[in-house]
């Protein structure tokens, strides 16, 4: 891979240190491929988004770490009570909810994303329970982060 300069926008209050890896020539041009065709320009910004991402699923696996995470749910308004169950569920944890985006994507399904953040025991266990809720179709929870450590 070329070497070329990264036009993402850093931050450049952070000083950037640079080290070796060493691995193998035939994992080296794979690694290579499947970076190219992720639309990388550049092995150090892949290796950076690879390490974020460790980081984040370590604060997941925690239980305790501070994460992000969206509820992407579909489900019948027209269930009894359901509408109703969600939004309590969301005010009684208000200190987990940050917002929430709710579509009508036909004349009785909804989609709702809901955007937490909290431990990951916090987000996980409040997701678990608005999608279990009878009358939601299908949903998942996205688990994101920032991928790094905020300074004290």
């Amino acid at each position: 891979m070329e070497h070329e300069k990264d036009d993402r926008v850093r931050d450049t209050s952070e000083k950037l240190v640079r080290f070796g890896v060493s691995m193998s020539e035939r994992l080296l041009e794979q690694f290579d491929v499947l970076i190219a065709s992720q639309g990388y320009t550049n092995r150090s910004e892949a290796i950076r988004d690879l390490v974020r991402d460790r980081l984040v699923q370590t604060a997941w696996d925690s239980d305790h770490g501070h994460v992000v995470g969206a509820v992407v749910m579909v489900y019948d308004h027209e269930m009894r009570l359901l509408e109703e169950k969600l939004t309590d569920l969301q005010h009684h944890h208000a200190h987990v909810v940050i917002s929430s985006m709710h579509v009508h994507l036909n004349s009785r399904d909804c989609l709702e994303v809901i955007t937490l953040t909290g431990t990951a025991q916090e987000v996980r266990d409040l997701a678990n329970r608005m999608l279990s809720q009878r009358g939601v179709k299908h949903g998942k929870l996205v688990m994101t982060g920032l991928g790094e450590t905020p300074e004290p």
